[in-house]
């Protein structure tokens, strides 16, 4: 099947009358419905089709909104009112939201209308969506496999053509390791950049809203609506989105640099991939060398050192007490200690406890902040490559999708899958996974990804090298087949 509309076509043929807002909604809620067994989302909005006839009525009052009749799905750990957020966790299985976070009020104020709530791993703790509580989703490409985690509702959302455009969210790579498992753009933008409140934390210091789209002009769009300061966000930077797609001019004259420790243990297709990149872009008139970031080595390891403390404390607040599943015990104690066994699953359980150890006495030293020292180093790196480099290439991920149940006894070969992306969020840097070519697997023809990193707040860059990428042929956008 060919593509949906893209976006912005969906948005200029809204504003131009040529089709309504309840049109548009209503199709988008019905390819939802057809892709069910795909368990891409986890619940649709009951509330799409009212809202979508108030966006039609201020089309018609004359109103240029962004996003006008837009269809999106959201990641499910995304507060939208009014709607189940349930972190694919039982805990969380009956929580309502009462308040809508801000990247989700901007896309509504533009006009968007959110269709359902996309299927993750627990508390995105994960990267392959096999952990949450409502069951896998299936990659689109080939349904034994995985679809990429934690965002992978969201990846496939946008790959089997139910939306032109999704929200995730990115704590070590769950924006970019699915889309590349997928074969869509997938954006992190720098943190900060996008405001996380609302945004179920999982580890505050490294999580990050990203959008997944089919097109650079589409990733522009969705960013100059969800990007800027947000007062409700300590941590929001002050940065007036100025996205665009750019053009094959945009890669004459850059500078690239191919992370040097990123080019072991990558498969032949991946590798392929690579090159096939490489050779784009020096046609295209960009110089390419290799750069060296030695304190990657120490990324995954100090990435979940970090991670898991931060998530032992953020899922503190999951007892049983306010709000979510309650499990009854026979006093506080056991009915706050049954309610935390049954209601996490294993890996979540697996992370807070290593997270309370790292951050036990006589071990916070030892563990949490040496990991943190480590962090540092790896910022440190990043920032003298980039006075070589104007941007910084990898794969997304070393292999393409891998089947169900293959790493899910192996918690280290699960952990492993995001080593490409991990050190990006601890340097707290924009990057972007950028669809570039397939390779065949057991005779099944599977997408990949490279990765571009741009300095902090330099995130236009990677949609303008996105859109001069395809400009060039560089990018291998295709629908999974069958949708």
């Amino acid at each position: 099947m060919s593509a949906l509309p893209s976006a912005s076509e969906t948005v200029r043929a809204v504003l131009a009358r040529e089709v309504t807002a309840d049109q548009v909604i209503q199709e988008a809620l019905g390819r939802a419905q057809a892709a069910g067994n795909l368990n891409a989302l986890v619940s649709l909005n009951d509330h799409a089709a009212a809202q979508a006839a108030e966006v039609q009525q201020k089309v018609e009052a004359g109103e240029a909104l962004a996003l006008a009749g837009l269809p999106i799905v959201i990641k499910d750990n995304i507060n939208l009112s009014g709607t189940r957020t349930t972190c694919g966790s039982r805990i969380l299985g009956n929580y309502v939201s009462p308040y809508t976070a801000t990247a989700a009020q901007k896309l509504l104020d533009a006009g968007a209308v959110v269709i359902g709530k996309a299927n993750m791993d627990e508390f995105a703790m994960g990267s392959s969506t096999e952990s949450s509580a409502s069951g896998p989703t299936l990659n689109p490409w080939d349904q034994a496999r995985v679809p990429g985690g934690s965002s992978g509702g969201s990846a496939v959302a946008v790959a089997a053509n139910i939306t032109s455009v999704a929200l995730g969210s990115d704590t070590g790579g769950s924006v970019r390791q699915p889309a590349a498992l997928t074969g869509v753009y997938g954006l992190k933008p720098t943190y900060g950049r996008v405001s996380r409140y609302g945004l179920v934390a999982y580890a505050s210091s490294l999580d990050q809203i990203g959008p997944f789209a089919r097109t650079a002009q589409d990733l522009a769009l969705l960013m100059n609506v969800i990007a800027g300061h947000d007062p409700l966000d300590a941590t929001s930077l002050q940065a007036p989105p100025q996205f665009r797609a750019g053009t094959p001019d945009d890669l004459r004259g850059l500078r690239v640099g191919v992370i040097r420790e990123s080019l072991q243990g990558n498969t032949p297709g991946v590798e392929q991939a690579l090159q096939d990149t490489i050779d784009a872009l020096r046609t295209a008139g960009a110089t390419v060398g290799e750069v060296s970031i030695p304190e990657l080595k120490y990324a995954i390891a100090a990435y979940y050192l970090i991670a898991m403390p931060e998530a032992s404390s953020n899922l503190a607040r999951y007892d049983g007490m306010v709000y979510g599943q309650r499990v009854q015990g026979s006093d506080l104690l056991e009915s706050m200690t049954l309610t935390r066994e049954q209601g996490f699953g294993r890996e979540v359980q697996r992370r807070i406890m290593i997270g309370t150890y790292a951050l036990s006495s006589g071990y916070y030293d030892a563990y949490y902040s040496k990991a943190m020292k480590v962090r540092r180093l790896i910022a440190d790196e990043f920032s003298a490559a980039f006075r070589q480099y104007d941007v910084l290439l990898t794969p997304t991920s070393p292999f393409p999708a891998f089947r169900r149940g293959e790493k899910t006894s192996d918690p280290l070969a699960m952990y492993a899958a995001d080593v490409d992306t991990v050190a990006i969020n601890l340097a707290g840097l924009p990057a972007l996974s950028v669809p570039a070519g397939f390779e065949v697997v057991d005779g099944v023809r599977l997408p990949v990804g490279v990765q571009f990193i741009a300095p902090a707040l330099q995130d236009e860059r990677l949609v303008a090298l996105a859109g001069g990428l395809e400009g060039v042929g560089a990018v291998k956008m295709e629908v999974a087949p069958g949708y």
